[in-house]
């Protein structure tokens, strides 16, 4: 038989990604020495480029990147991607699978090949001998592969089907003791299943990981932009190896079942640094668990790229200008209220003011400030801590949330002696805060006297700029922006709806864009506090001075093309 030779042989890839990993990783020598030595000692189980995605040195994007520039290869592109399986009667989904090879184009007497480790000899060889054709090298990112081992193969090929092949059948372990547990969730098909979980919710962007169990299956559901998506889980029977292999991570007691559970998880996925929030609650058929994903590195704090308007931007900007009194952002749990608050605390960061938080949990650190985090178990509440921090001489404070009457009336008492305080409400309108406060027992002309701006904040979808179709709008729903912004829907209006593509998952959205209502307290405003107004009549008022309510920053930025009517009125619930 005639030997087949590939055409492009590269160099030895661990001699040009050491020089690659100390520029681009920011990798000292030795520490690229050690991933080397790591992966010789290693060969047999995997390949280099999947031991550094492994290791989280760097996301699988750069990586391939990053192979391409240094083998001097092509990069797979959607152009590239092959409509049916090319030499399935040659070639196995499983060879393919466990090799992270993909044949993507074939000719008599050549096939394209696309690889996550271009210096697999024996994968290249064994295509080469099993097709008798040469092999031409294109490197590929881990997850489009899959993504196309999926669409070719059918999901049973998925990542998560080859992961629970290697598990033991026998999986049910509802009632173990604290050491079969432990050892359940260092088996090795447990770890990689969790991890696989995590790396799943990064790569699709997402904000919290579900893992809800329920009488014959477990629910794993990706909340991604606000919205939640179902995706592959493994079977009933596992839930307990999960959960007990996520409470390890987080540090809680894997024995405890019957009482809710918080803790963190720090990751390095894909080349970014990542803040694992977990939260377990006991269930009829065990425990769910919600892990709440924060990236760092990802961290927005601009308010321009919150989507706020320059008059928005200008209001907020002369609010935060003031020596003292009180701001509060409001609105429903995942509405972007931290982070407005962060936003605004990096641009007070400055050597010349000294800021403390209280926060239950505190999200993300920054540098500068001095953070507390809520632990009412030792007594140190909102209240509490808020006591004390006023002995410490800040100019600014802000409260995570302000929870029971104490909290309110110390804010209002700091805020009256000279601070500035940044704080956030559950409530459903900018109107609301003045009300709930009230309702807690804050005295009306200490609220008037304090209380700056209440602000009410919302989050919908922005349209996936890649695949976004334009689109003329009905007479009614023409109208009905008129209505809401009569200087700028006129009969000439084209609107955007979602299409779907690969950057955004198909879905037609990609991202979230804040809406936001900001409510001054004037002098009118003041004089209907003092008159115990309801809600409604605040916020009319407020309209009748020039707020521009969550529903018509909605519809201003539908006409810009941001978001749709449909997401507008999701978050808003106008009719």
């Amino acid at each position: 038989m005639q030997r087949v030779t590939p055409v492009h042989q590269p160099p030895p890839l661990e001699e040009l990604l050491t020089p690659w990993l100390q520029k681009h990783a920011n990798l000292s020598s030795g520490e690229c020495q050690h991933i080397v030595k790591l992966w010789q000692e290693k060969q047999h189980e995997t390949g280099l480029p999947q031991l550094l995605l492994k290791l989280g040195t760097v996301s699988a994007a750069d990586l391939s990147m990053g192979l391409a520039e240094l083998l001097q290869l092509p990069q797979l592109e959607p152009r590239h991607y092959p409509r049916e399986a090319l030499c399935s009667d040659a070639l196995s989904a499983g060879f393919l699978q466990r090799h992270r090879v993909l044949p993507i184009a074939e000719s008599e007497q050549q096939i394209t090949l696309a690889m996550t480790d271009p210096s697999n000899e024996l994968a290249v060889q064994s295509v080469a001998l099993a097709c008798q054709k040469t092999v031409r090298r294109i490197v590929a990112d881990d997850s489009t592969l899959q993504q196309l081992y999926d669409d070719l193969y059918g999901s049973s090929n998925s990542a998560m089907d080859q992961l629970l092949g290697d598990l033991d059948g026998n999986t049910d372990h509802q009632d173990v003791n604290v050491d079969q547990l432990r050892d359940m969730a260092s088996e090795a098909p447990v770890i990689r299943l969790v991890n696989l979980l995590i790396h799943s919710a990064v790569e699709r962007n997402a904000s919290d990981i579900h893992i809800e169990p329920f009488e014959h299956s477990l629910t794993v559901r990706l909340r991604c932009d606000g919205i939640l998506q179902t995706i592959d889980a493994p079977p009933a029977q596992m839930n307990t190896a999960v959960i007990s292999r996520i409470k390890i991570m987080a540090g809680l007691d894997i024995a405890e079942r019957r009482l809710p559970q918080d803790g963190r998880i720090n990751l390095r996925v894909q080349g970014s640094q990542l803040d694992i929030r977990v939260s377990t609650v006991p269930c009829v058929h065990g425990e769910s668990v919600v892990m709440r994903l924060l990236r760092r590195d990802n961290l927005i704090l601009a308010f321009e790229q919150l989507g706020l308007s320059p008059a928005q931007h200008t209001q907020l900007n002369q609010l935060l200008a003031q020596p003292n009194g009180l701001l509060i952002v409001s609105g429903p749990t995942g509405s972007g209220k931290t982070t407005s608050l962060y936003t605004a605390l990096r641009q007070l960061n400055t050597p010349e003011r000294k800021i403390i938080t209280v926060e239950d949990p505190v999200e993300y650190k920054l540098d500068g400030i001095n953070q507390i985090q809520v632990n009412n178990t030792i007594g140190l509440s909102f209240a509490s801590a808020l006591r004390t921090i006023v002995r410490q001489d800040p100019d600014i404070i802000m409260v995570g949330e302000i929870r029971d009457q104490q909290a309110a009336e110390i804010c209002v008492q700091s805020a009256l002696t000279g601070h500035l305080v940044l704080s956030t409400l559950h409530t459903n309108q900018a109107a609301g805060c003045i009300t709930r406060l009230l309702e807690m027992g804050v005295a009306d002309y200490l609220l008037t006297s304090t209380l700056l701006a209440a602000v009410g904040q919302r989050l919908v979808r922005k349209l996936c700029h890649h695949c976004a179709q334009p689109f003329s709008p009905s007479a009614e729903l023409r109208q009905t922006l008129r209505l809401a912004c009569p200087d700028t829907a006129d009969d000439t209006l084209r609107l955007y709806q979602p299409g779907g593509c690969d950057h955004c998952s198909q879905s037609g959205y990609q991202g979230r864009v804040a809406l936001m209502e900001i409510l001054p307290v004037s002098d009118v405003i003041q004089q209907l506090i003092l008159q115990q107004a309801d809600a409604h009549q605040l916020q009319q008022a407020a309209v009748a001075e020039g707020m521009l309510t969550l529903y018509v920053d909605g519809c201003q930025k539908v006409i810009a093309g941001l978001t749709t009517f449909e997401e507008v009125l999701r978050v808003t619930r106008e009719e």
